[in-house]
């Protein structure tokens, strides 16, 4: 009667486990009942059979987890909910906002070399060409590269 009840906690814990891992993934109730059904498995057949049954338990339901964690991924289940799309697009802010060399704004945050501006009513993240720029400094767009905005202190008239 103890091999069967044995069988039988051995058996649902890795038909939990493998509802778990193909079919519920993440910590669900199917992984935590299989790690309880596993863990009766060895305390029962430590307790009612004895040490030797219960090492051999143990190493059974060991053993038996690495064989399924393997199957797993030697099959292809885990490329079929994979994703294998990926994004390129990239949206261009200085097209986006119509930003041009000679524009004029002030700095929103200080520019410690990368910060925020307004430039032609748009906050727009910029790079100083010169170094610290304080907030609330008037600003020129000195040049464009790709998607970077280099900005200068403009100079008071």
């Amino acid at each position: 009667m103890e091999i069967i009840i044995l069988i039988s906690l051995i058996a649902a814990g890795l038909l939990l486990f493998i509802v778990e891992v193909f079919l519920i993934p993440g910590i669900s109730l199917a992984g935590i009942g299989s790690a309880i059904s596993l863990l009766a498995a060895v305390y029962y057949s430590f307790t009612a059979i004895g040490s030797t049954a219960g090492f051999i338990t143990l190493g059974v339901s060991a053993v038996s987890i690495v064989i399924i964690i393997m199957w797993l991924m030697r099959s292809k289940t885990v490329d079929k909910y994979s994703l294998k799309k990926t994004l390129d697009y990239k949206e261009n802010k200085v097209k986006k906002f119509n930003i041009k060399v000679g524009d004029e704004g002030v700095a929103i945050t200080r520019l410690a070399l990368i910060g925020n501006a307004e430039i032609n009513g748009n906050i727009i993240e910029v790079r100083s060409a010169e170094g610290f720029i304080d907030e609330n400094t008037l600003i020129y767009v000195e040049r464009i590269s790709g998607e970077t905005i280099m900005v200068r202190k403009r100079q008071e008239n």
